[in-house]
């Protein structure tokens, strides 16, 4: 080989190195580069809460320091009361979602595979899920009171449209030819649901679940906030009035990490459960 020909080479293996950075389009991190820069990108954010606080650039009335919150957050562990709004708030985050999520799947799974069901439930899903939720929350405590019923509620109606659509769209992903060769099989509609629909769709239907899930800590945020006397939410509203900024920054960051610990169980539990779908893809 020519020096000419070489000096091309390595300039080829040059610019083929310089498209395999993470800025290429498509490319993707490894676990490792992942989590180096998950981690770094929480460090920075910290750091930089500590220097706006320590620096006095931020008046602790607006935003306490790190140290502050995190004492706050020890007492109120220390005397029950994080522990009994964390559990005030799984239990009515679990149940509502639970609840929506059954019903949103039965009908989604409806939907998705039968053009009358489709035609019924579309539209009228559309038309809801652009209302505010904000707007029913006066109407749920006239409904059904301030009791638990009505957090339920609120998080149902700010879960279930969505999810139907989404549940619709799962199913519509599908192939159209594993539908063809179930009829080819001779299979009947109730077969081809129950044996090819509905399993093609699952992973789908997970990723749709997981994503929802975000939402429901959101409404049942939302839910607390106004007529509750226990929960989150609850505590958020009580600390706003006696200016506690620390607790309701402290119960904010709870909330994101709650979040992210439930998202990462259901992130776990896909990769075991649909094991298969990773390899294939």
């Amino acid at each position: 080989m020519s020096s000419v020909e070489l000096q091309r080479v390595n300039r080829q293996a040059k610019k083929k190195r310089r498209r395999s950075h993470l800025l290429t389009i498509g490319k993707e991190p490894t676990r490792a580069q992942f989590l180096t820069i998950a981690i770094l990108v929480f460090v920075f954010l910290i750091l930089a809460w500590w220097l706006a606080t320590s620096s006095g650039a931020i008046k602790p009335i607006f935003l306490p320091g790190i140290e502050r919150v995190w004492h706050q957050m020890v007492t109120l562990a220390q005397n029950g009361t994080l522990q009994s709004d964390i559990a005030s708030s799984l239990y009515r985050m679990v149940i509502a979602f639970a609840i929506s999520s059954a019903m949103a799947i039965f009908i989604g799974v409806l939907a998705g595979c039968y053009g009358l069901f489709k035609a019924i439930v579309e539209p009228l899903v559309d038309f809801i899920r652009y209302m505010p939720v904000v707007a029913f929350v006066p109407l749920t405590i006239l409904w059904t009171g301030t009791d638990d019923i009505q957090k339920f509620l609120v998080i149902w109606i700010g879960t279930f449209f969505q999810q139907v659509l989404m549940m619709i769209d799962a199913i519509k992903r599908v192939p159209p030819d594993f539908v063809g060769l179930g009829r080819t099989l001779g299979l009947s509609d109730r077969k081809i649901l129950l044996r090819i629909v509905i399993p093609s769709a699952l992973p789908a239907i997970w990723d749709a679940l997981r994503i929802s899930l975000g939402w429901a800590w959101t409404w049942l945020v939302l839910a607390e906030l106004v007529a509750s006397t226990s929960g989150l939410g609850y505590r958020i509203v009580v600390s706003q009035r006696y200016f506690q900024t620390d607790t309701i920054i402290g119960y904010i960051l709870l909330l994101g990490l709650l979040g992210l610990i439930t998202d990462q169980i259901m992130r776990a539990a896909e990769r075991v459960l649909f094991r298969y779908n990773r390899r294939r893809s």
